[in-house]
C-alpha cells in the first residue's frame, strides 16, 4: 500500500502562502541594526516549515531555494552573522521567488529555473561573504543533524513538532557513558526512527514510505512499537512530516544511531511484500519481556517495558484516542477551510429561501389577520428568521480589510526606496469587513492609488525639508463602515494636486475646460483616459493608463471615487463601495405598470414639486429646484421607454438621488415601499442593459429591475454639462 500524498497538496499550498505572508511582514518590520530574536526565530521557522513540507511532497526547486535561505536565517538567529539591508532585500526577493514557485507547483508546472538560480546565487554570495560557506558545506546532512534544531511549525506544514525535535536532541546527546545495546554511541551514522503504538497495517505502510526516503538497514519490533534504522541524508523533520500523515506526532521518536547487525536479516525480510503485513515474529520478542536487548535504556521516555500484546493494543488505542479527542476539542474553537463555491451555493440557496418567504407573505396578505392570527404570527417569525439566516450566511463571505492592507508595506518600502523617498505607511480599520468578491477586486485599484501617492504626491526628502515638513512622508490607508457602505481612503501629506497644471494638461489634450470649473470638477479630470501630468514616462507612471481604469473598476463594483486635495498639504482619494453585491436594501417604485428598485443608499428624499419648481434649460432638458439648488431631472419612463407613465412632474413623485458627490432628481409615478432584495446578475443570465445594474424577484414572483443610479448620474452630468450660464425659462 502506498500513501497518496497528493491529497494534501492544497493544504500545503495554503499554509505555505500564509507562512510566506508572515515571513514578509516580519522582514518588513525587522530592525536591521537590532533585530528582535523572536522575529528572527519566527522567520526561520516559517522558512524551515516550508522547506520541510516541500521536501515531503518532492518539490525540489522550492526545497533547494528555501534551504539556502534557511541557512542564512539560521546563522542570523544564532548571532553568527550581522544582518544588513542587502540581506533583508535578498530575503524579500527570495520570498517573491518562493511565491512564484508555489504558483507553478499549484498549476502542476515546473518553476522558472533561471529565477531560482539567480536568487540562489545571490544568497550563496551573501553566505560566502558572511563566512557561512564552510559551515554549510553539507547542507542536507547538516539539516538532519541536531546541532541547531529549530522550533518548527506543526507537522501539517512539513515541520516537526517541538517535542519531537527536543526528544531527538536528547537522544542525540545522551549522558556520558551511555551506549546502545550494540555498544555504539547514539551519534551513529543512521537515522533511528522509533514509532510507538503502531498497528500492523500502519507499520507496513510506514516501512514502505520510509523506505522511499533511504535504505532501511535495521528493523526491530516490540509489541506495538517499531524501530527502523534508515541510511539517508533526509532531514529528521522530514521523516516526522511523512510519518505524521499516518500516525500522531506523539508516537514518533527520531534520533541518530547505529543499526544492530542482528537486525539486518529482519530488515531484508521486511522488504518482502508478504512480510510487511505480518505482526512481529514470535521468536523475536517475548510477549511480556522488558525491552529487546537492542533497545537502548538511557531515558525514562524510551519505553521502560513492553506490554503484552492485548495490553499494548489497548494502550495503543488509548494513545490514538487521546490525540484525536484533543484535536476535536481544539477544532471547536478553530476555523475550517471551505471552498468559495460551497459558500456561494449556500448564499444562493438562502437567497431563494428569502424569495420564497416573500412569496408566502404576498399570498398571506390576502387573508384576514383577525381570522388567521397564528398564520400571520408564523409568517412574521419566518421573516425574522430568514433575515437573520441571510445576514449570518452573508457574514461568512466577509473578509477583513487587513487581507488587502497587508500587501502594501512591501510595495511602499520597495517603491519609496526606488524613488529615493522616505515614507511611513499607517493603516486604520484593518478589521473592517468587506465581501470577498469585492475585496479581491479592490486590490488593483488601491495598488494604483498607492503608487500614485508615492510617485506624484509625497515629495523627496530635500523638497520636504525645504518646505518645512518632516523628512519622512506619511501615507495613510483607512477603512470604515458608513451606513450600508464601506469607505476606503488613501491619503498622503504630499504636495497636493496642482490645479493650474491639470487644467493646462487637459486643455493640451483637447478637453473642454475653463477657469470657472470647481476644484472637484478639476480633480475629476485626472480620471479621463490617457490623462497624466508626469513630464517623463517611467516604469512607475507617465503613460496615462491607470486612474481611468481605477474609476471604471470601482464603478463596476457599484461604488464611486472622490478626491479632495490641498496644495502643500496632501491629497485624499475616497472610495465608497457597497458592503456586498449579493443583497441590498432598496426602494420599490412604480413607473407605468413596471416596478423598479432604487438602491436605498442613493435615495436622499422624495417630494412632489409644484409647477413653479420645474424649469427647462437652453438645450431642452428639464431641471427641478429643491431648496434653491437646481438639479437635472431624469424621467425613468423616458430612459426605459415605459408606456402609460406619468409625464408631468407635478403629478408624479420626484426622488432626489446622490452618487459620486453629485445630486440629481428622478421622476417616478409612485413609491411602493422599502424592502431588502436578493441581487441576481442580469448580465450573466441575460445581457447587459443600459441603466440597469441587476434584477431581483419580488414576492409575487415577478421580476423587478435594479436601477444603475451611478450610470444615470454620469449620463445626466454629460447631458447637462453646458447648462451653467444658460438662460432658464419657465416650463
Amino acid at each position: 500500500m502506498t500513501l497518496d500524498i497528493t491529497q494534501f497538496y492544497q493544504t500545503f499550498f495554503d499554509e505555505a502562502d500564509e507562512l510566506l505572508a508572515q515571513m514578509e511582514q516580519l522582514l518588513l518590520n525587522l530592525d536591521v541594526g537590532a533585530p528582535d530574536p523572536e522575529d528572527l526565530a519566527a522567520i526561520f521557522r516559517a522558512a524551515h516549515s516550508i522547506k520541510g513540507g516541500a521536501a515531503t511532497f518532492g518539490f525540489s526547486a522550492l526545497t533547494e531555494t528555501t534551504h539556502i535561505l534557511e541557512s542564512l536565517l539560521d546563522r542570523a538567529r544564532n548571532h553568527e552573522l550581522t544582518l544588513t539591508k542587502e540581506m533583508v532585500d535578498a530575503f524579500l526577493e527570495t520570498k517573491d521567488v518562493l511565491s512564484d514557485q508555489l504558483v507553478d507547483y499549484r498549476a502542476s508546472a515546473e518553476p522558472d529555473a533561471a529565477a531560482a538560480a539567480t536568487i540562489c546565487a545571490k544568497l550563496e554570495r551573501l553566505k560566502a561573504e558572511s563566512g557561512a560557506g564552510a559551515a554549510d558545506a553539507t547542507p542536507v546532512v547538516a539539516a538532519a543533524a541536531p546541532a541547531r534544531v529549530p522550533a518548527p511549525a506543526p507537522a501539517a506544514t512539513g515541520g516537526a513538532p517541538d517535542h519531537v525535535v527536543e526528544q531527538a536532541v536528547a537522544a542525540a546527546h545522551p549522558a556520558a557513558g551511555t551506549t546502545n545495546a550494540a555498544g555504539a554511541a547514539e551519534d551513529g551514522p543512521h537515522l533511528k526512527i522509533t514509532l510507538k503504538g503502531v498497528d500492523a497495517k500502519d507499520r507496513a505502510l510506514l516501512t514502505e514510505e520510509l523506505g522511499n526516503l533511504g535504505v532501511i538497514v535495521g528493523r526491530e519490533e516490540a509489541g506495538a512499537d517499531l524501530t527502523l534504522w534508515l541510511e539517508s541524508d533526509v532531514p529528521s523533520d522530514d521523516i516526522v512530516a511523512v510519518c505524521c500523515f499516518v500516525i500522531d506526532d506523539s508516537q514518533i521518536r527520531v534520533a541518530r544511531g547505529t543499526a544492530p547487525a542482528a537486525t539486518e536479516a529482519a530488515a531484508a525480510a521486511a522488504a518482502e511484500p508478504a512480510a510487511r503485513v505480518e505482526v512481529f515474529a514470535p521468536a523475536a520478542v517475548a510477549p511480556q519481556a522488558p525491552a529487546p536487548a537492542a533497545e537502548p535504556a538511557q531515558s525514562a521516555h524510551a519505553a521502560p517495558h513492553a506490554e503484552p500484546a492485548a495490553s499494548a493494543a489497548a494502550h495503543h488505542d488509548d494513545k490514538r484516542a487521546r490525540p484525536a479527542a484533543a484535536a476535536a476539542s481544539g477544532a471547536e474553537g478553530s476555523s475550517i477551510r471551505v471552498g468559495v463555491e460551497k459558500v456561494d451555493q449556500l448564499i444562493n440557496l438562502v437567497g431563494e429561501l428569502v424569495i420564497t418567504q416573500a412569496m408566502l407573505a404576498e399570498t398571506a396578505s390576502a387573508f384576514d389577520p383577525a381570522l388567521h392570527d397564528r398564520l400571520f404570527n408564523g409568517m412574521a417569525q419566518l421573516e425574522r428568521n430568514a433575515r437573520d439566516l441571510q445576514e449570518a450566511v452573508m457574514s461568512i463571505r466577509m473578509m477583513p480589510m487587513d487581507y488587502v492592507f497587508s500587501r502594501f508595506p512591501r510595495l511602499v518600502r520597495d517603491l519609496a526606496g526606488k524613488l529615493g523617498k522616505q515614507v511611513e505607511l499607517v493603516t486604520f480599520g484593518q478589521a473592517t469587513e468587506l465581501d470577498k468578491s469585492l475585496i479581491e477586486r479592490i486590490i488593483d485599484p488601491l495598488t494604483h492609488l498607492v503608487r500614485n501617492s508615492l510617485d506624484h504626491g509625497i515629495e523627496t526628502v530635500d523638497t520636504r525639508v525645504a518646505a518645512g515638513k518632516d523628512a519622512v512622508g506619511q501615507l495613510v490607508l483607512s477603512a470604515a463602515h458608513h451606513g450600508g457602505n464601506i469607505v476606503i481612503e488613501v491619503s498622503d501629506d504630499g504636495a497636493g494636486l496642482n490645479r493650474e497644471r491639470i487644467l493646462a494638461k487637459a486643455a493640451k489634450q483637447g478637453m473642454q475646460v475653463h477657469d470657472t470649473l470647481s476644484d472637484d470638477e478639476v480633480w475629476n479630470l485626472i480620471f479621463a483616459p490617457g490623462f497624466s501630468t508626469a513630464e517623463t514616462v517611467t516604469d512607475v507612471s507617465g503613460r496615462g493608463v491607470g486612474m481611468d481604469v481605477v474609476k471604471r473598476n470601482i464603478q463596476s463594483m457599484g461604488g464611486h471615487v472622490e478626491i479632495t486635495s490641498q496644495a502643500g498639504r496632501g491629497t485624499t482619494t475616497r472610495i465608497v463601495l457597497p458592503l456586498t453585491l449579493a443583497i441590498l436594501d432598496g426602494m420599490s417604485v412604480k413607473v407605468g405598470n413596471e416596478i423598479f428598485i432604487l438602491p436605498l443608499n442613493f435615495v436622499m428624499e422624495s417630494l412632489q414639486p409644484s409647477i413653479d419648481d420645474i424649469y427647462t434649460v437652453g438645450n431642452g432638458e428639464r431641471v427641478v429646484r429643491v431648496r434653491g439648488e437646481y438639479l437635472p431631472l431624469v424621467a425613468l419612463h423616458e430612459v426605459f421607454s415605459v408606456e402609460d407613465a406619468r409625464t408631468d412632474p407635478t403629478q408624479g413623485i420626484v426622488t432626489i438621488m446622490e452618487t459620486e458627490g453629485r445630486r440629481f432628481a428622478m421622476l417616478i409615478d409612485e413609491l411602493v415601499g422599502q424592502q431588502q432584495v436578493v441581487v441576481k446578475n442580469l448580465e450573466t443570465n441575460y445581457r447587459k442593459v443600459h441603466g440597469i445594474s441587476a434584477a431581483t424577484i419580488l414576492g409575487d414572483g415577478s421580476v423587478a429591475l435594479i436601477v444603475d443610479v451611478a450610470a444615470l448620474n454620469r449620463e445626466t452630468r454629460a447631458t447637462h454639462g453646458a447648462r451653467a450660464g444658460a438662460e432658464l425659462a419657465i416650463f
